[in-house]
């Protein structure tokens, strides 16, 4: 299984750094998870939008979503092949939210771009040659974490998070933790970690490789990186867009 990094920024993209997105990709699915300001670009490098097999979204906050209006307007009105609608597993007010932003004929016209299905915790879901199971996590709005599973990989993805009981146990011997480090301290953002909690959450889930997103703007990512590794033995990394990791063995065929 495959994790490519569309963006890790947080706030707001910069140049060549798109907000929270990444896609999913194992023996022809493809899922893209979050779809912050700068990701459909991105995106694009790897597969069409009209390709997705699914989107899951974490939460509803800009940073994670936005990028869901010009996808709309792509699969509506693009130049992309005419597909059904893509399915979309998210919190139960995505479609709202959504069709009041893009107004107009949005009401009818969002449901021939996309299916939605409102995520609950501890819900799952098998998407083409990859299965997804998520919990809901502790956040300032109601938000969800992903474990991704295909054969013996797994991938870990955080989203927006504080610490809580449902990441340890959602995390719990993965290959891959892509853990968000939101907060510089803990009283800064509470609603987010720190390095050293996405640290201990790797630690405390036997986590193989840890790789650090959605930095804190005060943030170093060395000096992130550094402040992880003293909560966790295994490799630390941070995410950068275009940034590719393979997890588990390739099927070989007799």
């Amino acid at each position: 299984m495959e994790l490519t990094i569309l963006g890790a920024a947080s706030h707001y993209p910069k140049p060549g750094a798109p907000c929270s997105g990444a896609l999913l990709e194992h023996d022809g699915t493809a899922v893209l998870v979050d779809a912050g300001p700068g990701t459909l670009a991105e995106l694009q490098r790897y597969r069409s939008p009209a390709d997705l097999d699914a989107i899951w979204i974490s939460h509803v906050h800009a940073d994670h979503t936005a990028d869901l209006l010009p996808l709309y307007y792509a699969l509506r009105f693009g130049d992309l092949p005419e597909r059904p609608p893509v399915p979309v597993l998210g919190p139960p007010d995505l479609r709202k939210r959504l069709v009041a932003f893009l107004g107009g004929g949005a009401e009818d016209g969002i449901d021939a771009a996309f299916a939605f299905t409102s995520l609950a915790d501890r819900d799952a879901r098998r998407i083409g040659a990859i299965d997804l199971t998520w919990r809901a996590v502790d956040h300032d709005v109601p938000a969800w974490a992903l474990r991704a599973e295909a054969g013996a990989a797994s991938i870990v993805v955080t989203g927006d998070a504080a610490p809580c009981t449902a990441l340890q146990e959602l995390a719990a011997g993965c290959d891959l933790l892509l853990a968000e480090a939101g907060a510089e301290r803990e009283d800064a953002h509470p609603a987010h970690l720190t390095p050293e909690q996405a640290g201990a959450l790797a630690d405390t889930a036997d986590a193989s490789r840890l790789v650090l997103t959605h930095l804190a703007l005060t943030l170093d990512p060395a000096d992130a990186a550094r402040r992880a590794a003293t909560r966790y033995d295994g490799p630390v990394e941070v995410a950068v867009s275009g940034a590719r990791v393979s997890v588990g063995l390739p099927t070989v065929e007799a």
